[in-house]
């Protein structure tokens, strides 16, 4: 299949992935700034974000870089609000994402104005916490993921998001580099799909012992869990495998490029995305031999487990997904956290049992059904 006709899994270098469906070019005359909704947990949030460097390894897109840097966001549950506000992207980080996916009527900094629900000031809550690390899709950047983040933390969660380094469009590091997507250039080579996800399986497992080096007070080492979307998802099985310290994974709208082994997982894991048949989620169901669920999502498109169904939408520029105003949000955040607070807090999740009234669109399938 070309690479920019993915339907799942693998984000080319436009913001919309999904097959048949072209990146939006008008946009309505006024461009109000866009917005998070808020979270709805008890916890104010707050985030900070992280250099860290892999020296073991060179980096596996620029080898002449000689150890793999990442960032991270880390969202945290805080005492109280702060009073300033965290930065959703750069405007030159905006501008990379819009102009690599041919979105040019609207203003090129609109994203980094952003209204986010986070406070860089605010200070830590107590206590250990259970840690959820996120990974974005490909070439999308941690930040894509930030309302599911911020509500993660609302509710008690420790969430680290991660840069996959020259896999999205536009990153800057504390130094002041912005970096961009040396990967985007290579999606013909062979196995690439697999080097990625090969990748990520070794940048999950590092940020995770530099985190719990870095925060031995706050990380419950016994409860952690993984979250990626498309790429990200695509991954969470292979960094599964990898490090037996993710005792539970969630699937966002990934297509698995690499599957599982014939011994399979047998930890807890969610696939959750959209409509449709997908083959590789079939493949690898037989594979997923402990707690498990499919889930899919009517009217949702491949962006809809970001935030950028939503963003676009209030920019002017949407998609075609029929997940209106913020369900798209809503829906991925509901169904993520009840999953979390199953595996990871063993209080039982009900909405994970059956269909749900308050969420007509979330269909529960297995292979056989889900076509």
């Amino acid at each position: 299949m070309p690479f920019h006709v993915l339907r799942r899994g693998l984000a080319v270098a436009t913001v919309l992935l999904t097959a048949g469906i072209a990146a939006p070019r008008a946009a309505a005359a006024e461009t109000a700034a866009p917005y998070l909704p808020a979270p709805t947990g008890a916890h104010p949030v707050g985030t900070t974000s992280l250099y860290l460097k892999d020296v073991s390894r060179p980096d596996p897109w620029v080898p002449s870089a000689n150890a793999r840097e990442v960032m991270v966001s880390l969202w945290y549950p805080a005492t109280s609000a702060g009073s300033q506000r965290a930065r959703y992207l750069t405007p030159k980080e905006s501008e990379l994402l819009l102009t690599s996916s041919e979105i040019t009527s609207v203003p090129p900094d609109i994203l980094s104005r952003t209204r986010t629900n986070a406070y860089t000031d605010a200070e830590p809550a107590g206590g250990r916490r259970p840690l959820v690390v996120l990974s974005p899709g490909f070439p999308w950047p941690r930040s894509s993921l930030t309302a599911l983040a911020e509500e993660l933390a609302s509710h008690g969660h420790l969430v680290a998001a991660i840069d996959h380094t020259y896999e999205n469009h536009g990153m800057t590091f504390p130094d002041g580099r912005v970096v961009t997507c040396a990967a985007c250039g290579r999606p013909d080579a062979g196995d690439f799909e697999k080097t990625v996800v090969q990748s990520r399986a070794r940048d999950v497992p590092f940020v995770l012992d530099e985190l719990t080096r870095k925060y031995p007070t706050r990380i419950d080492r016994s409860r952690i869990a993984m979250a990626g979307m498309s790429m990200g998802g695509a991954s969470v099985g292979e960094t599964m495998l990898a490090d037996p310290r993710v005792r539970a994974g969630i699937n966002l709208d990934g297509r698995m490029f690499k599957d599982l082994p014939g011994s399979g997982l047998s930890r807890p894991f969610l696939i959750f995305g959209a409509e449709g048949a997908e083959a590789s989620w079939d493949r690898n169901w037989p594979h997923l031999t402990g707690w498990k669920r499919r889930l899919t999502v009517a009217g949702s498109i491949h962006p809809s487990f970001t935030d950028y169904d939503m963003l676009t939408r209030q920019i002017g520029v949407p998609f075609g997904g029929k997940l209106a105003g913020t369900r798209s949000v809503e829906i991925t955040r509901r169904y993520v956290r009840a999953f979390l607070d199953l595996h990871l807090r063993g209080g039982p999740q009900p909405l994970l049992d059956r269909p749900s009234r308050r969420y007509p669109e979330v269909r529960f399938c297995a292979p056989e059904t889900c076509r």
